[in-house]
């Protein structure tokens, strides 16, 4: 292990430091020195408040990131960086990517194309099976599916993803190693086995409810498209959309009936501009034909060479033209290209795993 992960992992696990506060160290870049930092340097260097600074200070000189991993992995527990390979490319293209991830399962899960199915934790019997059926449907067609393990909507479709070839993604606002809720204790061994969870929480870190809502920038960060089943008007599942609408990520509702306050928050986001969703083919609709969802492992014998442009297809090729004149942000493509926001965002990550451009903040892309 590197310099850089090993003091990205110190730091992100050392309290009272967050993600901003590690994002300005990682902007400094000192890296082979950051475990030699006295709390002034962390001060005047980083631009760190001093309890901060003698916080890292502390645990740079008494924690072992090596070991730290070493002891996870005996335990099961994979620690990826922001900077290893195995990260996903799609989330480290959100807004606030999380600096360390803690996984137990398969990771390859991480690079393949998945769709997150969120909604609330008390569903009609309408909103079980929706969640289920979906979840199998799309697992069935290669995708994987991603949610937060939580009772209701989220256990439905994993329950319903593990019968399909692409699995599912628990994201945990837990500990990787800790269940919540306990209910869902048999589910989470079943997607530990045979799925992939996930969690930006260090082992050991105590139940917190704050930890919840950031998590679901992660489930939506880790997905081409959101599809909410039930949601009251203030239900947390809207948070998860609201988040995927902010990262230009495609954002589905599955209608209900109006008398329902269970449908309340789904219909508004339809009203709002939202896919809505009646088949699991109004999901597909905005890929097929653009995606590979066979869902190959993106490794280097199957990735093209960014000298190579006889690949592209024929949408990825108009993109990539237009922005070889000049960094174009999402809204300008969408206007230049006169795609559908679910086909042009869909040819933006072919385009990136592809190594033919990248990303930046405010949604600009630009080639390599």
């Amino acid at each position: 292990m590197n310099k850089r992960n090993e003091a990205l992992i110190t730091m992100h696990e050392t309290s009272g430091v967050g993600w901003q506060s590690v994002r300005k160290a990682v902007e400094c870049g000192q890296w082979a020195n950051y475990e030699r930092f006295s709390p002034e340097a962390w001060i005047s260097a980083v631009g760190l408040k001093p309890e901060q600074a003698n916080a890292l200070t502390n645990a740079f000189t008494s924690v072992n990131p090596a070991v730290r991993r070493q002891e996870a992995s005996i335990r099961g527990i994979n620690i990826l960086t922001y900077y290893d390979d195995a990260y996903p490319e799609l989330l480290r293209q959100s807004p606030q990517p999380p600096w360390v991830l803690y996984a137990i399962g398969r990771l390859e899960l991480l690079q393949r194309h998945s769709i997150a199915i969120v909604g609330t934790r008390g569903p009609t019997s309408y909103g079980r099976k929706t969640a289920s059926s979906l979840g199998e449907k799309l697992s069935q067609k290669g995708i994987t599916v991603v949610s937060g393990l939580a009772r209701g909507v989220d256990a439905m479709a994993h329950e319903g993803a593990l019968n399909g070839a692409g699995s599912t993604i628990a994201v945990l606002g837990t500990p990787v190693d800790r269940v919540y809720p306990a209910e869902n204790r048999f589910l989470y061994g079943r997607i530990a086995e045979r799925g992939l969870v996930v969690s930006e929480v260090p082992p050991g870190t105590p139940l917190h409810p704050g930890l919840f809502p950031l998590r679901n920038r992660i489930i939506a960060g880790l997905s081409l498209g959101t599809v909410v089943v039930e949601a009251a008007e203030r239900s947390g599942s809207l948070i998860t959309a609201d988040q995927a609408l902010e990262m230009s990520r495609d954002v589905f509702a599955v209608p209900g009936p109006i008398s329902s306050p269970k449908s309340a928050g789904t219909n508004g986001l339809i009203r709002q501009g939202a896919k809505l969703v009646a088949t699991f083919q109004d999901i597909m609709e905005e890929y097929e034909g653009v995606l590979d969802f066979q869902n190959r492992p993106l490794s280097e014998e199957n990735r093209v060479p960014v000298e190579s442009e006889d690949s592209l297809t024929e949408n990825e090729a108009i993109i990539y033209r237009i922005l070889k004149e000049e960094a174009r942000t999402t809204d300008e493509l969408h206007e230049l290209s006169s795609f559908p926001f679910g086909l042009l965002h869909s040819v933006l990550i072919n385009l990136t795993i592809k190594r033919k451009i990248e990303q930046h903040p405010g949604s600009i892309y630009s080639v390599l």
